[in-house]
């Protein structure tokens, strides 16, 4: 197949969940099919992470698209006139003219068998009428995202604000997802949520995938039987909003069990709160951005994902299975994987039952090694990024078998 890639931005540095999840498929794929990678760029990437896009596609289209950063004036700016807007503001802001074009011009040009719209923020750039099949690879329910924002937040003016972006991305995601030929998922639960919300007719869901070559313990880091960590991107709120409530409604109740307790914070761009809270507190630690999360991980006795808001999955916890961790995640955070709860994680949705979870396993070597030896030997045997993709390859051809059979019938 010749497949027509969207996306909003260049995959290097894989420093986040959704270009993880989106480069492992797509070298797969690139072993049996061409892929061309049609993105928006704003600037920032370097030479050398423009000359990597070979590793992932076959040929790149990039065109120019300015965005503002966050906390500007003018992101501020952009943010009041969207009130306006029928567009959520995380769609909006990836319009383009100029990438509308650019996927017309090569759909007419080119050989192209399947156009796949990676994630939400694109497709409003995706015409209507394209001639090929078009497919919506939806790494989460968005609206769900904004919804659980929504119900956390505290603030008057900004829970009024994260009110009107669901409702916008509700009714924007419904009637994208219905106008795409397909739509992949990433999980059962937002397969189902997609058919029976959204009224979606063809969906499928395409398991998350992780490295389990890359993803292993390499015997050399001590674990520290105190340690705590969390890896994640610090600039995604999910993450930013399951810290503040890990540091301050779950962590002062560790601490008095196990005084010496201390939490590593992995992940690109954590905000200033954060990092002055770091300085404050010595039993918490901010990386910021790694070139590799393993020896944080290793070292941790207890890896936690205490996620209030979120959708989709969470390649973060197949990562600390793929590492042995003994993992402590709320529900929210463990959602839409095949994974069992008391075997190969333990699920806690209350401050005080997730901490009592977390000191649980940094008093019993015993039990957080039956759990990453069980977590492990799960995604070893069931999660390997080939079968994902495979699984996503056949999802393209029945598609474009079904658009063949379809127009060969209007032909006659």
């Amino acid at each position: 197949m010749n497949i027509l890639w969207l996306k909003t931005e260049l995959l290097h540095p894989i420093d986040k969940g959704g270009k993880i999840r989106t480069y492992q498929i797509l070298r797969e794929l690139k072993r049996e099919h061409r892929i061309t990678y049609l993105t928006l760029d704003d600037g920032t990437a370097s030479q050398d992470e423009r000359q990597r896009a070979i590793e992932y596609c076959d040929e790149l289209v990039c065109v120019p698209h300015r965005l503002h950063n966050k906390f500007s004036a003018a992101f501020y700016f952009q943010l009041l006139l969207n009130l306006v807007s029928g567009l959520p503001y995380a769609v909006q802001k990836y319009t383009s003219a100029p990438l509308r074009r650019e996927i017309i011009n090569h759909v007419a040009s080119s050989p192209v068998d399947v156009v796949v719209c990676d994630f939400l923020a694109p497709s409003a750039n995706v015409p209507r009428d394209l001639s090929r099949p078009s497919i919506l690879f939806q790494h989460n329910v968005e609206a769900v995202i904004w919804k659980r924002h929504f119900e956390v937040q505290t603030n008057f003016l900004k829970r009024l604000y994260l009110k009107g972006q669901w409702l916008k991305m509700r009714r924007f995601e419904r009637e994208t997802c219905r106008r795409f030929d397909c739509v992949i998922a990433v999980s059962e639960k937002d397969r189902e949520l997609m058919f029976n919300d959204y009224e979606v007719e063809t969906v499928f869901d395409v398991p998350t995938g992780v490295d389990t070559e890359f993803f292993r313990p390499s015997g050399t880091v001590q674990v520290d039987p105190n340690s705590i960590v969390f890896t994640g991107s610090m600039d995604w709120l999910p993450n930013q909003d399951a810290i503040r409530y890990f540091v301050e409604e779950i962590m002062p109740a560790i601490k008095k069990a196990r005084p010496h307790v201390t939490l590593t914070v992995v992940g690109r761009n954590p905000d200033s709160a954060l990092l002055e809270l770091s300085k404050r507190d010595r039993s918490i630690s901010v990386t910021g951005r790694v070139d590799d999360v393993r020896p944080y991980i290793e070292r941790a006795a207890v890896y936690v994902v205490p996620l209030r808001v979120g959708s989709g999955t969470r390649l973060k916890i197949f990562e600390a299975m793929a590492m042995e961790k003994a993992i402590v995640s709320t529900t929210v955070g463990a959602e839409g994987l095949a994974v069992r709860p008391g075997v190969e994680l333990i699920l806690a949705d209350s401050p005080a039952g997730f901490a009592e979870s977390v000191v649980k396993v940094l008093a019993d070597k015993e039990l957080a090694g039956q759990l990453g030896q069980k977590a492990a030997q799960t995604v070893r045997e069931q999660f390997c990024w080939p079968k994902v993709a495979k699984l996503f390859s056949d999802v393209c051809e029945e598609v474009l078998c079904k658009h063949r059979f379809e127009n060969v019938l209007w032909d006659k």
